[in-house]
């Protein structure tokens, strides 16, 4: 199957997959087909490492990690829904100048893409490998609904997964729990809320698409979405790292109605955040006098990037003897940042005073997305106010 000539058609954009080494079929996740494919590039010297996220202590801790050797591969095999980390602002600060294959979920991709956009990221340099996510969960978050809805120890939790619709734990002894993610989400536990209303679920903006949805048991189902994602599963398989097949009609339907059912979930728990639920004037300005002026949601926000950075300025740095003033702050970020927000939720995650920043960056996105047609994180078009046709707009 020479991929190199892979055309438009169904079948020859989409392949099962899976390694080759039963040591990295046992152990990672569908066939372990991502990790032999890591595995794959590094041998090959086609990258000069691999960033990845490595188990901690537990499964509700999650570490970056950057594998330069194939061996290493194997050690971080399997997915970990419940470590929400963002890899896009790592490789600009820190590894612009190495050649990376990177493990993305759909926001991951916007992000880099974001940032390829900005110039803090080399296209040529990457390979972006995407995972399907149906959302991640905040690890203290996890670990408390599991011992108050599953009535576990955490600490006993091995592994975890969302499938079907629910929220899997595995135990020490082999047990596994399934609860129902809507009923989770009903009591204020579950995914991030910014998971929640993500309508990206199969990062096509990825060089390639892996996931369970649709797959054969052992399988990855992979969906090739550029000319890099078709020389990278043509090497692996001549390789021999990994073997591919054909899915069938059933396996295309199947996929497309899980990814379907959640983009539909998505767009309710958008209505709902954004619109229903929303909060008026006079609760966004209770929100933001919470506000400490810490900098984390800048600090941790994958794309917020200047080489001077207008909030650090003389001109914005408050009176110490007085509570610090937000609005100018905010103002600013939402004025900057807000037509590329990639919806990822860090700065709601980092915020020490529980302020969801997220939501109202995304909303605004959303409002900038229906006025300009633009979507952040996708295709190559740079924001309409940032683009020659700003004029236009």
């Amino acid at each position: 199957m020479n991929l190199l000539n892979i055309g438009d058609s169904m079948s020859e954009k989409f392949i099962l997959a899976k390694s080759k080494e039963n040591e990295i079929t046992d152990s990672g996740a569908c066939g372990g087909a991502v990790s032999s494919i890591f595995q794959y590039l590094l041998a090959n010297n086609l990258v000069d490492g691999v960033l990845t996220l490595n188990k901690g202590d537990d499964v509700y801790d999650g570490i970056p990690r950057l594998l330069t050797n194939p061996a290493e591969v194997i050690e971080t095999c399997g997915s970990l829904h419940c470590a929400p980390t963002m890899v896009g602002d790592l490789i600009s600060d820190y590894l612009a100048d190495e050649k990376i294959a990177v493990a993305v979920k759909p926001c991951d991709a916007k992000a880099i893409n974001e940032l390829v956009k900005r110039h803090r990221i080399d296209a040529d340099k990457i390979f972006t490998i995407g995972l399907n996510c149906g959302g991640t969960v905040i690890p203290e978050v996890a670990q408390e609904m599991i011992e108050k809805f599953y009535n576990v120890d955490p600490s006993k939790v091995v592994k975890e997964e969302i499938d079907k619709g629910k929220f899997i734990i595995e135990l020490d002894d082999g047990e596994e729990i399934g609860i129902k993610i809507d009923d989770l989400e009903e009591e204020g536990y579950g995914r991030r809320a910014n998971c929640q209303r993500c309508e990206l679920k199969v990062p096509r903006n990825a060089d390639i698409a892996c996931g369970n949805w649709g797959s054969e048991p052992g399988w990855t189902f992979v969906e090739i979405n550029s000319d890099k994602g078709r020389e990278i599963i043509e090497g692996a398989v001549n390789e021999g790292f990994i073997e591919t097949k054909e899915p069938s009609e059933k396996a295309l339907a199947i996929r497309d109605k899980i990814e379907n059912i959640m983009i539909n979930m998505g767009k309710k728990s958008q209505a709902k955040q954004l619109d229903a639920d929303a909060l008026t004037l006079e609760e966004w300005e209770n929100q933001w006098n919470k506000c400490i002026k810490c900098f984390a949601c800048h600090d941790v926000c994958p794309i917020c990037w200047c080489n001077e950075c207008e909030l650090e300025k003389p001109y914005f740095e408050d009176d110490q003897q007085a509570p610090p003033d937000p609005l100018g702050f905010h103002g600013v970020r939402l004025s900057h940042m807000s037509p590329s927000c990639v919806n990822c939720g860090q700065c709601d995650d980092v915020c020490p005073m529980e302020i969801p920043v997220s939501k109202l960056f995304h909303k605004l996105q959303k409002k900038y997305e229906d006025q300009t047609g633009y979507v952040a994180g996708i295709g190559d078009e740079k924001p309409p106010l940032y683009s020659p046709q700003k004029e236009n707009f």
